[in-house]
């Protein structure tokens, strides 16, 4: 059963543990059923790295970070660790692209399905460029959405590269 939140409108599941339905029925056609017993529902929307964070008790640096853009109008979507910053120079050089922007709401939620701040790393409606940064590679288990802003679930970080239909790039900006 889904209801309704208030801010914004969107569905989201009602029992604890419960990812997006849409994102429940992708893990299952990719045989990760296992994945949805493991997903976390915190009573708050998390939308942020650290409220993530704090909220799972890991280093930002665990959360998978999906940011989503348009290179030359076509979307993309760039997954890094959470501590890391995106340099997006460096994106639009790995794309090949003579623009790169933030994506708008509206872009995401039809690539996807689901709203900013909530963009698991697969399970999309669009088949959608993704590009990881390989920081995302430092743990053994990472943390990414399963579809609303207060749901999360942990993944190895190969198996979410591999799901993700990912490309392994160096996208983060510099450590200063």
């Amino acid at each position: 059963m889904n209801v309704t939140d208030e801010n914004t409108g969107e569905g989201r599941p009602s029992a604890a543990g419960e990812p997006d339905p849409r994102f429940a029925k992708a893990l299952r056609e990719l045989g990760l059923d296992d994945v949805i017993g493991r997903v976390r529902r915190f009573p708050e929307a998390v939308r942020t790295t650290a409220e993530a964070a704090a909220a799972i008790g890991c280093e930002p640096s665990q959360i998978c970070t999906s940011l989503f853009f348009a290179a030359d109008g076509v979307p993309v979507l760039v997954l890094l660790d959470g501590a890391a910053h995106v340099d997006m120079e460096r994106v639009r050089r790995e794309l090949g692209a003579d623009r790169l922007t933030r994506a708008g709401a509206r872009l995401v939620r039809e690539s996807t399905g689901y709203g900013p701040g909530a963009v698991p790393p697969f399970g999309h409606l669009t088949t959608t460029r993704v590009l990881v940064d390989r920081s995302v590679l430092g743990h053994e288990a990472v943390w990414a959405s399963a579809g609303v802003p207060f749901t999360v679930f942990p993944m190895d970080p190969e198996s979410l590269v591999a799901h993700a239909r990912g490309t392994l790039v160096d996208v983060r900006e510099p450590a200063a």
